[in-house]
């Protein structure tokens, strides 16, 4: 959505068909979506899978898992392509990245992330964190107690609507991108382009 708002045409990529995406979808393979298409638009943005890169993956049930490790292999292919790209995942994953957070545009979350890029770009300053960070990446909300232990009603929609995302459930807006963010580098983005941009996403969203 944020390079939507950014003035780009949209075309999402994912191995798994995502009924909620609110622009035009292509359920492929990212390499195999890189191979055929990637050539054919101005700028591409990748999201490797982050479950191999995440602190979480050192609880107790995710250390048996192997999850993939694609950044090396995408940011390789990436480069045959010489397109201007964006490769986004978390704090912890291995890239050569400025980060994101929600408190740089003034809204109800952190949530950082990383992007990196082969071309410059600024990240906006970072103020000091000044409330309570909950999930999915908004201020936890009032618990209501119910006899037996707290509750926390409708509290993804508490992050849902921090982020101005409507589209997604639950399960989606675990994986989401603050659309403020790819806003933000969207207009980046602009100024390396020459025609009427187009943004080829590929990963898992």
């Amino acid at each position: 959505m944020g390079y939507h708002r950014a003035g780009f045409e949209v075309v999402g990529v994912d191995n798994q068909v995502q009924k909620n995406y609110p622009f035009e979808f292509i359920k492929m393979d990212a390499f195999e979506a890189l191979e055929r298409f990637g050539p054919h638009f101005d700028a591409i943005h990748a999201s490797p899978p982050c479950q191999g890169y995440s602190v979480m993956r050192n609880l107790g049930w995710h250390r048996e898992i192997d999850y993939p490790l694609l950044i090396e292999p995408v940011r390789k292919k990436l480069e045959t392509l010489g397109l201007p790209y964006v490769i986004e995942n978390v704090m912890g994953a291995k890239l050569d990245a400025n980060y994101l957070c929600g408190a740089m545009f003034n809204l109800e979350f952190y949530r950082h992330r990383l992007f990196e890029t082969n071309f410059f770009w600024l990240s906006p300053g970072h103020p000091k964190h000044t409330f309570e960070q909950g999930m999915p990446g908004s201020p936890k909300p009032r618990a209501v107690y119910t006899g037996r232990r707290l509750k926390y009603p409708n509290h993804w929609r508490l992050g849902s609507n921090a982020m101005g995302i409507d589209w997604m459930n639950k399960k989606e807006l675990t994986q989401a991108i603050p659309p403020a963010y790819t806003e933000y580098l969207g207009k980046v983005l602009q100024l390396q382009t020459k025609k009427n941009p187009h943004v080829y996403r590929v990963g898992v969203l």
